[in-house]
């Protein structure tokens, strides 16, 4: 790298210290907005899980909500009966208001994911990412489950090892999500110059070569909170002192996988514009 991107994969690094030894969920110590749902799902390892299903294309906190405002309306959140009454669950997702706006793949994806639990951990979700567990393998066994790809799975296991201080071993082999907001803080700080989910991993791997997740949540933190598709707040920004702000640069969102349905991607993802 060079001298400034060393610069910004250190102030990453620092930010990503600071929020590891805070316990930092995603925004500070919560999920969401509601603490009856956060509590929920710091509760329960599978609320956890369904949660993750929902981080897609919504704001993170509504997303992290979710698997509360499910059990309210179904009055349990019981993996067997999640497996086995696929259509409650499609009608408790849908209705208004609905708690996701892929109302035709979530709940395919929850009661997928409540059947392979049950199936392959015997309905433990913290069988999962079982203590001492390496980082790639925990990465595979989320990615096998429907509705969680690359993006979410890479979030997961950051949460997991960060808020949930889950001990996992083989750091090195972690990445950063390939989410729109840690692209758009690699591009424009000058960590990386084209968009692509290779490049932002090498970046992530010279930065952090212990530990590249640790730079998950600081860069989509940065993104969100300062370095905002239109009229980013570089002065304020945690990086401002050593980012490139090449801030005529932009990314897309990530598209839909085919006909099928959209990518199971995680966190939010829409288009903002074009690389410049």
């Amino acid at each position: 790298m060079t001298s400034a991107a060393d610069a910004v994969g250190g102030a990453l690094r620092e930010f990503g210290e600071e929020l590891t030894a805070a316990r930092a969920a995603q925004v500070g110590g919560a999920f969401t907005d509601d603490p009856r749902a956060d509590d929920f799902l710091k509760a329960s390892p599978e609320a956890f899980l369904i949660g993750v299903l929902f981080t897609q294309g919504v704001r993170a906190e509504r997303a992290w909500a979710a698997p509360w405002a499910l059990r309210e309306r179904l009055g349990h959140l019981d993996m067997r009966r999640l497996a086995d009454e696929p259509e409650a669950v499609a009608a408790a997702v849908a209705s208004p208001p609905a708690l996701h706006r892929f109302v035709g793949t979530l709940p395919r994806w929850i009661s997928s994911a409540a059947r392979r639990l049950l199936d392959s951990y015997g309905g433990d979700a913290t069988r999962i990412w079982a203590a001492g567990s390496g980082v790639a393998e925990v990465t595979a066994r989320l990615e096998a489950f429907d509705g969680i790809g690359r993006k979410k799975a890479a979030m997961t296991v950051e949460i997991l090892r960060r808020h949930f201080g889950v001990d996992l071993i083989d750091e090195q082999c972690g990445r950063v999500a390939y989410d729109v907001h840690v692209r758009r803080v690699f591009l424009r700080s000058g960590l990386v110059d084209s968009d692509t989910p290779e490049a932002v991993q090498q970046a992530a791997r010279r930065a952090s070569p212990a530990c590249p997740g640790l730079l998950d949540l600081p860069a989509w933190l940065v993104g969100r909170q300062w370095c905002r598709p239109q009229s980013p707040e570089c002065e304020a920004c945690r990086l401002g002192e050593v980012c490139a702000r090449r801030v005529d640069l932009g990314v897309r969102g990530v598209g839909v996988r085919g006909a099928g349905g959209p990518q199971s991607s995680g966190r939010k993802s829409s288009p903002e514009g074009s690389l410049g």
